[in-house]
């Protein structure tokens, strides 16, 4: 059975750009009927069958972005997509937004409607639950067919694409080892399930926080909470739970909330409880959002920089989209998280 093959490795193999290669496919008069003959009996001999919508994008440069994102009410998500579109405006370039509601399908459809014509790329942060299937079929195929992707935020190590993340270990590590210097003993974490990217580097942050002080992990110290309960919609769930664990746990005197809402939501929970904050409990989220900024007290948290996020994968998704060359290094990028003190620590 021969090899799948792309219009990528069709224009490395024969030494033409992917320009000549769309165009030849297409019978176009343009190019000299030899490599015409030479492209067009490769591509029959691997079979490759041409995406129409791919093929018509690389001769007729929409100069549009496609942004897909798994939340539209989020802080985060809204400095990116600002800081794409500072970028995008700057060189000429439009910005279409779709959202994937968390959900696998509509990520799908999303990405499909949008390459449809509309776009020249895409930069996307993966729903949830397409990491929990960890299917990402849909991504292989629009690169395979000649359209960059970058990734941000929540990326997976295996699509061969740019990426833009944050040091989501290390700004763990320095909010624990800020509840830690501030005389906290016994320190919390409310994260999510392991299958988030984010959650599961943000969680390893703070295990390696406690042993590089030698403090044992005590596993009924970290809360795994359900991905629907990061939601205004369940935040009475979320609140129980957060209740039983500090009831369960008295000598709690730190947490550390992987987002704003699971942070606030401490602080909400603990004040019911009679505990002050920050003398009786100290509190540090991720994500420095409206929350952060105008919660009472005010919370500690670690800064991802959104909008400089949205500015780098802009600049490398056009890059990419205006580059001739038919294989270009993938590159990812590292972020710098910095831990904004505020009143809900010491």
């Amino acid at each position: 059975m021969k090899r799948k093959i792309t219009l990528k490795q069709i224009a490395k193999e024969l030494d033409v750009s992917i320009g000549t290669v769309s165009k030849a496919l297409r019978n176009s008069k343009e190019i000299g009927e030899e490599t015409k003959e030479k492209i067009q009996a490769f591509a029959k001999f691997y079979n490759y069958k041409p995406n129409n919508i791919a093929l018509s994008l690389k001769n007729r440069k929409t100069k549009t972005i496609g942004v897909l994102i798994p939340e539209v009410v989020h802080h985060f998500f809204a400095k990116v997509i600002q800081g794409i579109e500072n970028v995008a405006n700057r060189k000429g370039y439009n910005v279409i937004i779709g959202v994937s509601n968390e959900s696998f399908d509509k990520e799908v459809i999303n990405m499909e409607m949008l390459a449809s014509g509309s776009i020249d790329g895409f930069i996307l942060s993966i729903s949830k639950e397409t990491m929990l299937q960890q299917d990402y079929h849909h991504f292989n195929e629009t690169i395979n067919q000649g359209m960059p992707i970058v990734m941000f935020d929540r990326v997976v190590s295996d699509i061969r694409c740019d990426k833009v993340i944050v040091d989501d270990l290390e700004g763990a590590k320095k909010a624990v080892n800020k509840l830690i210097e501030t005389g906290c003993k016994h320190i919390a974490i409310i994260t999510t399930k392991d299958y988030v990217s984010v959650g599961r580097l943000r969680t390893q942050g703070y295990i390696e926080a406690l042993n590089s002080h030698e403090i044992i992990t005590e596993t009924n110290l970290i809360l795994k909470v359900d991905d629907k309960l990061a939601s205004e919609d369940y935040i009475e769930v979320l609140e129980e739970e957060v209740k039983t664990l500090l009831l369960m746990n008295p000598d709690i005197d730190g947490v550390f909330a992987v987002n704003e809402l699971y942070a606030v939501t401490v602080m909400k929970v603990a004040k019911k409880l009679g505990k002050s904050i920050p003398e009786d409990l100290q509190v540090v989220g991720f994500t420095d959002g409206v929350l952060s900024k105008h919660a009472s007290p005010s919370l500690t948290t670690v800064s991802q920089h959104g909008m400089k996020i949205g500015e780098v994968a802009a600049d490398l998704l056009i890059e990419k989209i205006e580059s001739e060359s038919v294989q270009d290094p993938v590159r990812t990028v590292v972020i710098e998280t910095e831990l904004v003190e505020r009143e809900s620590t010491k």
